[in-house]
Order: structure tokens, then C-alpha cells, then sequence
């Protein structure tokens, strides 16, 4: 009998990857350690092996599909075997294919009459695509799907979205609060659905009848480069679009001294070699300074899961990592309990394995708080977006000049910019601020700190 080669589960939190290429064809031989495709999710690229010895048999998924974790992807057995009764089914039609067309089904098309099966419940839709769904004022078991057993899956719902214009905050709002779907097209400009057209729209069918006319382009003379929007680069995109419509997201600025910062990060790239703390930075600083001050503030080093706050006793420190494939946040583990040493050579490391793609699944989840540093470029304060299911995240920003009043008259200090972003649903300003205030003075006397 064939066997099945599923999609592999990256990591707890990966809920499907995409499949960026694959590296065999059908009637290929294939050995158990033979990689067959590369997959990325939007932490990280992965090569999937074949896991078992045999022939190619069929390929169930496209270059650039975004597949659900643990769905059949492929089929590995004797050459000409007969492939699982659900193969048929679920297979589409792979540009290529050396197999007859009585096993293989046409590639399926943009959903966009999404009248289907009612009373399925939201088990039917998967939480991608639930998440999708509501956020964008559409109640994903109304729609039909392509999933295993007809189940809704992520791409469903971009499919009736690719479909439609446009709509504002308030047309969403009133949709969800109606319980019905959005028209295709609105009275707003350029198609742009508001508020008002929600009003007498069906809930048992969308109101999608046909593709939407494009917008037109302004024809300049000038060089004009598209790009389409795919990869982890869409993934990222679509994270960063469920953290801000499931959150409500508030953010806090202030600085701190860096006159400590700035000497320590002197006395260290100036000292013996053999030490091996030339390469500590004021990054590295900050990263130690906020483990331990989390410590004191458990409720800031915390995730919102549904509806029950979940506050952990150790800090895993996600530190944001700009990689030329996108953005990454590698997570350092028990940061509160490390010396300023470790913390250094730790992020180092998962920079470098980040960068260089050989990160692990686990070295990307699990962070209970994290900092995203972009004081390199002279950013003077931010909005950074919470890494959900996290409470809050911590921006660090460049270091500036600031009068202040001294002993003899009006003096100029070093200080770094700070921008703390909370989920309001859990946590209010005020504890918010204690916390941020706290943090600027650890870092304002982070050599102290460095005692305790």
C-alpha cells in the first residue's frame, strides 16, 4: 500500500506552512533522507524528507500552496501501486504530471459563491481560517471549502476576500454584530464597502456574483516593479494583520539615562580578548535588564489564550531578527537566569541560524515577552505589534541627547528611547507604566544590576 507524506508540524504554535518548491517529480525514486521539498512557515524555511523508500507517485499540492500541518501532501510506494481511495479526491492536478487524468481532478478556483452546508459548526472551519474569517466581517461556516472532508481552510477565505473590495472598520464591525457577510462591492469609493451597505445583506449566501472590475493604474513613464505579496512574506503579513484586529493594542514612550549603557559598552569592547566580552552590545544590555525586571511585573510576562491570562514564572525572551527572508523572532530561553555573558552569546547564535536558515522549530516559539530593536537606525519611537498570544513587547530605539537640569545649570545626557506596547484587554496603563518605569531606571543603573 503507498504511503502517506503529510506536511510535518514545525513547532506547537504552526498551524500550516507554505510549500515553496518542490525538489522531486512524480516517478521520481526517492530514499527515506531524500528531501523532496523545501517549506517555510513565518518563522522559518525547512527541507521536508521523504521519509520513505519507493516512487514519487503523486504530488497533492502547488508551489506556493499554504498547506494545514499533518495534510497528505504526497504518496511514496511501488511504481504503478495503487494510490489511497481518498487520493482521487483530494489531489489537484499538477502541471507535469506523468499519471493519467483519471486520477487527478482540475485545480480548484477561487470560491467565490460561498452558499454551503449550514449547521456545520466552526469545528469545519480550521483556526486560521476562522481567524481570517472574522476579522474581516465573514462567518467562515457559511462558505464552502476545500479542505479535507470539505472543511474550510485559510485559503477558502482569501479566495471570496480576493474577490471583494474593500471594506471600512465600521462596515466589519456592523457585519460581525449583525451576523452576516459583506457585499462584494459598496458605495465608498472605488467599490469600497461602508457602514450602510451591510444593511439587508443575506446571511445565508454572500452577495459575491462576479469578479470585481481592477482599479486603474495611473500610467507614469517612470520604471514601475510588482511584486506579488507570497511566501513567508504573506504569512508575516497575515500575522501582523490578526495580531492588530484581535488585540486592542496601546502603546507607551519614554527613555532612559544611557550614560551606564554607553560606558559599559566601552569598558566591554575595550577589554582582553581572552574575557570574551568584546562582543557584548547595549542591545545585549537591554535584553538583560528587562528579564530581570519582568520578574518583578508577572503580569507583563504573560499570554491572553481565549479568555484565561496565562503568567509565567520564567522569562523566554523573544528578540526580533532582521533576516534578508523576513522577520524572525528567535526565542532565548530561561533569560532571566543567565549571566550577561550567555545572553550575548545566545542571541548571536540564533541571529546567525536565523540568517542563515537553520533555525529550529523550537528556537521559534515559545517566547513569553520579546523586544524588537531598531535603535540602529536612529528611530526616535515606534509602534511595535505584539507578538501574540503575548501581553506586551518592548521597542528599543536609538539614543539621543536630552537637556536636563544638573548640578551647575542645564546639561545634555545620552538617553534611549523606549516604546512599550500592552494588550489593553489585559493589561491597563497604569501597571504598564510601573513596569516601563521600572525598566528605565535598571537600565539607568544597569551596572548595579549587574550585582544582583
Amino acid at each position: 500500500m503507498a504511503e502517506t507524506l503529510v506536511m510535518p508540524r514545525q513547532g506547537n504554535s504552526v498551524e500550516s506552512c507554505v510549500l515553496i518548491k518542490w525538489r522531486v517529480k512524480e516517478g521520481d525514486e526517492v530514499e527515506p533522507k531524500t528531501v523532496v521539498a523545501d517549506v517555510e512557515t513565518d518563522k522559518a524555511a525547512f527541507e521536508v524528507e521523504a521519509g520513505f523508500a519507493g516512487t514519487v507517485l503523486k504530488l497533492l499540492c502547488r508551489d506556493g500552496d499554504d498547506i494545514p500541518v499533518m495534510q497528505p501532501i504526497a504518496y511514496v510506494g511501488k511504481a504503478g501501486e495503487a494510490l489511497p481511495a481518498q487520493a482521487a479526491s483530494s489531489a489537484p492536478a499538477l502541471e507535469g504530471s506523468s499519471r493519467s487524468s483519471e486520477t487527478s481532478i482540475p485545480a480548484a478556483q477561487p470560491v467565490v459563491d460561498v452558499a454551503a452546508p449550514h449547521g456545520r459548526g466552526a469545528s469545519f472551519a480550521s483556526p486560521r481560517a476562522r481567524h481570517l474569517a472574522t476579522s474581516q466581517g465573514l462567518d467562515a461556516t457559511l462558505l464552502a471549502g476545500t479542505g479535507p472532508e470539505g472543511r474550510v481552510v485559510e485559503r477558502d477565505v482569501r479566495a471570496v476576500l480576493d474577490a471583494k473590495a474593500p471594506a471600512t472598520k465600521a462596515a466589519l464591525e456592523a457585519a460581525l454584530a449583525a451576523g452576516v457577510n459583506l457585499p462584494a462591492r459598496g458605495s465608498g469609493l472605488g467599490g469600497r464597502v461602508v457602514a450602510t451597505d451591510v444593511t439587508g445583506v443575506s446571511t445565508t449566501t454572500a452577495t459575491v456574483t462576479g469578479p470585481v472590475p481592477a482599479i486603474a493604474r495611473s500610467q507614469g513613464s517612470g520604471t514601475r516593479v510588482e511584486t506579488k505579496i507570497k511566501g513567508i512574506r504573506k504569512v508575516i503579513a497575515d500575522r501582523m494583520a490578526e495580531s492588530l484586529s484581535t488585540t486592542a493594542q496601546f502603546t507607551l514612550n519614554s527613555s532612559a539615562s544611557a550614560v551606564r549603557l554607553q560606558e559599559l559598552r566601552a569598558r566591554f569592547k575595550a577589554s582582553e580578548a581572552d574575557l570574551g566580552v568584546q562582543g557584548i552590545t547595549i542591545g545585549d544590555l537591554i535584553v538583560y535588564a528587562t528579564a530581570r525586571t519582568l520578574k518583578r511585573f508577572g503580569h507583563m510576562n504573560a499570554h491572553k489564550v481565549g479568555d484565561t491570562i496565562i503568567e509565567f514564572g520564567d522569562v523566554h525572551m523573544g528578540v526580533a531578527c532582521d533576516t534578508p527572508r523576513g522577520l524572525m523572532v528567535p526565542v532565548i530561553r530561561h533569560a532571566d537566569s543567565l549571566s550577561l555573558k550567555q545572553i550575548s552569546d545566545e542571541t548571536k547564535r540564533l541571529a546567525e541560524a536565523c540568517r542563515n536558515s537553520s533555525v529550529k522549530p523550537d528556537e521559534l516559539s515559545g517566547s513569553t515577552f520579546s523586544i524588537s530593536n531598531v535603535g540602529a537606525f536612529g528611530i526616535e519611537s515606534f509602534t511595535p505589534v505584539l507578538n501574540v498570544p503575548e501581553v506586551a513587547i518592548l521597542g528599543v530605539c536609538g539614543i539621543n541627547l536630552k537637556a536636563v537640569q544638573g548640578k551647575s545649570g542645564v546639561e545634555f545626557v545620552p538617553f534611549i528611547g523606549l516604546s512599550l506596547t500592552i494588550n489593553h484587554m489585559v493589561v491597563d496603563g497604569a501597571p504598564a507604566a510601573k513596569f516601563l518605569g521600572a525598566l528605565c531606571d535598571a537600565i539607568a543603573e544597569v551596572d548595579l544590576l549587574l550585582a544582583v
